[in-house]
């Protein structure tokens, strides 16, 4: 995997990806940026939602679950001190489906946690405690 960070100004910079994805990533006016992208602890945190929502989407509809929506909500925080490291990433899934089985549902998502989602993983074993639950609506 290859990547490319150029700076732009001040505290901005661009990403892209070595699939030719692009981000903007900027500071808050208080730490010399203008707010025109995100934070790069943002970008992490999201990271591993995205990682894991991937991972729960997928299994979900390899076992033949009727998923119509999947939506993660990240809470992330991190330690007061320097490096402001994260301590904790909290993932809470809504997910909306046609006759969704919770049991198949806690299963995909710890599987993701456990075996397949390499952000969330890699974090836990740096130390960040990351935890998850979840919500099912079903259309049925």
């Amino acid at each position: 995997m290859e990547a490319r960070v150029k700076w732009v100004e001040n505290v901005m910079f661009v990403a892209e990806s070595g699939s030719g994805h692009s981000i903007v990533l900027d500071g808050a006016p208080e730490s010399g940026g203008k707010n025109l992208g995100m934070r790069p602890m943002e970008l992490i945190a999201l990271g591993v939602g995205s990682c894991s929502s991937y991972d729960v989407v997928t299994i979900l509809k390899k076992s033949r679950q009727n998923i119509i929506s999947c939506e993660a909500n990240v809470t992330a925080k991190r330690v007061a001190s320097e490096p402001a490291i994260f301590e904790s990433i909290h993932l809470h899934f809504k997910l909306i489906g046609d006759g969704l089985d919770e049991k198949q549902v806690g299963r995909a998502i710890d599987l993701s946690a456990e075996k397949y989602c390499s952000a969330s993983i890699m974090l836990k074993n740096a130390g960040v405690k990351v935890t998850h639950d979840f919500e099912i609506k079903t259309t049925n």
